[in-house]
């Protein structure tokens, strides 16, 4: 059985894994020969730092970041929902539904005030307006929703503060 996020415990970190990690998050098309170089080490031992890293679950995958906007998404909206109910089956009823949205790039469960938060991207306002209307809205047990269109990005995430 897998274990979920809550229950992972921290992996043990050193210098060289920290500096391997850094340069990856921001470089993650590297060789092994020139992340070796970047962070001072030979290719063997860089190598197999990678796939431990990668094998202990630091590293779960590699991507490339794409610019939302060159994509066509103009809008990026943060939504905060409450629920209704909380039962674990609204709740589950609820994820599972948010999970077929492609427009929701982002959803966490959390505490406080509201019970989700959402990042939404939208070509435009239009969009965005037709998509809450006729798709957010009526996911199932929503009691209340909110809209905070983000107007400029000062940091978004890039990586983790390794």
């Amino acid at each position: 059985m897998a274990k979920n996020a809550m229950q992972k415990q921290a992996v043990q970190l050193d210098a060289a894994d920290k500096k391997i990690l850094r340069v990856l998050q921001k470089e993650g098309r590297l060789s092994n020969t020139e992340l070796a170089e970047k962070v001072g080490m030979s290719t063997s031992p860089c190598w197999r730092r990678v796939r431990r890293l990668e094998q202990e679950g630091v590293i779960s995958d590699y991507s490339a970041r794409l610019d939302r906007r060159t994509l066509g998404f103009g809008v990026l909206v943060i939504v905060t929902i409450q629920i209704d109910a909380h039962n674990v089956e609204q709740a589950v009823e609820f994820e599972e539904a948010v999970l077929k949205l492609e427009q929701v790039i982002a959803c966490y469960s959390v505490g406080g005030g509201v019970d989700f938060v959402l990042q939404v991207v939208c070509e435009d306002l239009d969009a965005y307006a037709e998509f809450s209307m006729n798709t957010l809205r009526r996911l199932p047990g929503i009691k209340a929703m909110e809209s905070n269109f983000v107007l400029k990005e000062l940091k978004p995430l890039t990586g983790w503060p390794i």
